[in-house]
């Protein structure tokens, strides 16, 4: 009995993958990146990648975000929704938008949702983007220590600062002659 169940999971699973790959697939990818301009004033640029990973051609393809509430931010440039005409089998497509915090919070924003037509189908497909993490707006920024700054620029330089002083220290070792070979040098045989 139970080894029937788990064929009929595994056939269900495998007719709904056949279906997948058989039309449009949308995936979407969204990232946010805060930039601080002065005291008091936070940018927020947002991303989101669209991708169609099936095998059709998405129609009527729209995009809505609308997490971005105007009680924490003001629109500074594009739209937080927008549409396009048609997404082909393997096309991605970008959007991106900029705020501008008026509220110091933590805020949680919710994924992107795009909608498409399939033409085998009637009811219109949705998809929702990746989440993003919490947005720390205009956050007290604490001062670096400077041994934090130091293991970044180790971390960043490291490889490069390895490689000049295997290189610095080989120079230096060919250069200098040996105490060794400098003795010898002295003593003539007889």
């Amino acid at each position: 009995m139970k080894n029937l169940i788990l064929i009929a999971a595994l056939l269900v699973l495998s007719l709904s993958l056949v279906s997948c790959a058989e039309g449009p697939f949308i995936v979407a990818h969204k990232k946010a990146t805060l930039n601080r301009l002065k005291s008091g004033v936070e940018r927020v640029s947002v991303s989101i990648d669209i991708y169609n990973q099936g095998s059709a051609t998405a129609y009527d393809v729209s995009l809505n975000d609308d997490s971005w509430s105007q009680e924490y931010f003001n629109i500074i440039s594009g739209n937080t929704s927008t549409s396009w005409e048609r997404l082909d089998a393997g096309a991605l497509i970008s959007h991106s938008f900029e705020l501008e915090s008026k509220v110091r919070t933590v805020f949680y924003a919710t994924p992107a949702v795009i909608k498409y037509r399939v033409p085998t189908k009637v009811a219109l497909q949705e998809a929702h983007s990746t989440p993003l993490l919490p947005l720390d707006l205009l956050a007290d920024k604490p001062a670096e220590k400077k041994f934090d700054l130091a293991k970044r620029l180790f971390a960043k330089y490291g490889s490069l600062i390895s490689v000049i002083s295997i290189v610095v220290l080989f120079i230096y070792l060919v250069a200098t002659p040996s105490k060794s070979s400098a003795a010898k040098g002295g003593k003539k045989k007889r």
